[in-house]
């Protein structure tokens, strides 16, 4: 059961970073997973201080923090910067030129 929290706090980290903030009664529907993973994430996002909830009109809402949606913002441009041929190969490394 840990692993699938851990693997869901990486899912809903990924789409905070995404879509920024949303609303918590939908999160489980978009990640389609079960609510009670999705909480058991946002709890383990929180206590690592890397989620923020606001409250709006009775509606919880969350979103990453700063510092973390900068991480999540830097993961994806080096991912889309990679050197075209390293993409190419699939394992990372420039291709050998014949």
């Amino acid at each position: 059961m840990k692993d699938k929290i851990i693997e869901a706090a990486g899912k809903t980290w990924r789409y905070l970073g995404q879509n920024g903030e949303t609303n918590v009664s939908q999160l489980a529907k978009s990640l389609q997973e079960k609510d009670e993973v999705v909480f058991q994430a946002l709890g383990w996002l929180a206590r690592e201080d890397k989620i923020d909830y606001t409250v709006k009109n009775r509606r919880t809402f969350v979103s990453l923090v700063e510092g973390e949606l900068r991480a999540f913002n830097s993961v994806v441009y080096h991912m889309e910067n990679q050197a075209p041929s390293a993409k190419a190969s699939g394992n990372g490394k420039p291709r050998a030129k014949k």
